[in-house]
């Protein structure tokens, strides 16, 4: 296992959040008249996830100096994580997202946060003595897809972490309507090769590497250099690994899925909870799954993920009380 350092923050992490606009009936969207407003993003999502389950942790961006930006900073703020180092653009815009749902399908999502004012993040915005403050820091394969000087800016403070003693966790969550696999592959590879805690998708990793098998995966992954690799296998569960031991993590059941939009950020943060508790290798992977699984039970990328009490209930480590 990883060695925790005595840090004020347990996690930091950085990345576009966006508000959502989740339509109220199914269809295409020139058929939908009403939407409710909600957040997305995954770093955001990690970062809420996190603070339910009893961490300290913060997150930043750049946000338009508009009501977008102030429902986005209220929205987070309110969940119990720092946002101290968010930045007003007041030449930029607030990045939006809209969902379109169809029965029993995930649901196709449209971005418009071309130009936004997290686009515009660069290494000069970074407060680098507050990454510093943290054991972790948490970044995505989607920050860098927003621009030049955002992609820029994600692999200056990932190296500046690892030349601070700060673990680097990395979920590559790839986003072919950001950019093509041609063009996110070479950026993708690179951060996992920084990376200390690594989080693909089973398609993620077979876009990347062109092999299928989780445990050559598991195997070409840490080759690179991650000292952990925990590989989503989708509702079948997980496989983690941490060089000297390795598991096949079962999924939990889900009747109903609402929305599985956030499943992958509410993993990683399950993940990165145990390992903050010093919980062993697998039950770090029974956290993850656990809270992946909740976050599809409710429409909307966090108001499904849990708090503490309730993942311990779902996986069954605490005994339900009903009244």
């Amino acid at each position: 296992m990883i060695n925790m350092v005595d840090k004020k923050m347990d996690v930091i992490t950085f990345g576009e959040s966006m508000v959502l606009f989740n339509p109220d009936a199914k269809g295409p969207l020139r058929y939908i008249h009403t939407f409710s407003k909600a957040l997305a993003g995954a770093e955001s999502n990690v970062a809420i996830a996190l603070a339910r389950l009893e961490h300290n942790v913060g997150w930043f961006s750049k946000l338009g100096d508009d009501e977008f930006g102030r429902y986005i900073e209220c929205f987070i703020r309110g969940e119990g994580v720092d946002i101290s180092r968010v930045i007003k653009d007041v030449t930029k815009s607030t990045g939006l997202l809209f969902k379109e749902r169809f029965a029993h399908v995930n649901p196709n999502v449209y971005y418009y946060r071309k130009n936004s004012a997290a686009s515009y993040l660069s290494p000069d915005d970074i407060d680098y003595e507050y990454i510093k403050s943290a054991k972790i820091l948490h970044v995505t394969g989607i920050t860098p897809a927003l621009s030049e000087s955002a992609k820029e800016t994600v692999i200056k403070v990932v190296d500046y972490a690892k030349e601070n003693n700060v673990i680097v966790s990395f979920d590559p969550n790839i986003r072919l309507k950001l950019w093509s696999i041609e063009e996110a592959k070479p950026v993708i590879l690179e951060l996992c090769k920084k990376a200390d805690i690594l989080f693909p998708g089973i398609d993620e990793a077979e876009m990347l590497l062109g092999i299928s098998e989780p445990k050559e995966i598991i195997e070409a992954f840490h080759e690179m250099g991650p000292k952990m690799v925990a590989l989503k296998l989708g509702k079948e569960g997980c496989r983690v690994s941490d060089k000297e031991e390795e598991y096949f993590v079962n999924g939990y059941t889900v009747k109903t899925m609402e929305d599985s939009v956030g499943a992958g950020d509410g993993f990683a943060a399950g993940f990165l909870s145990g390992l903050l508790r010093d919980k062993s290798l697998k039950e770090c992977g029974e956290y993850a799954n656990g809270v992946g699984a909740m976050a599809t039970l409710v429409k909307g990328d966090v108001e499904g993920l849990p708090t503490y009490d309730q993942l311990l209930t779902f996986i069954d480590k605490k005994e339900y009380v009903d009244r």
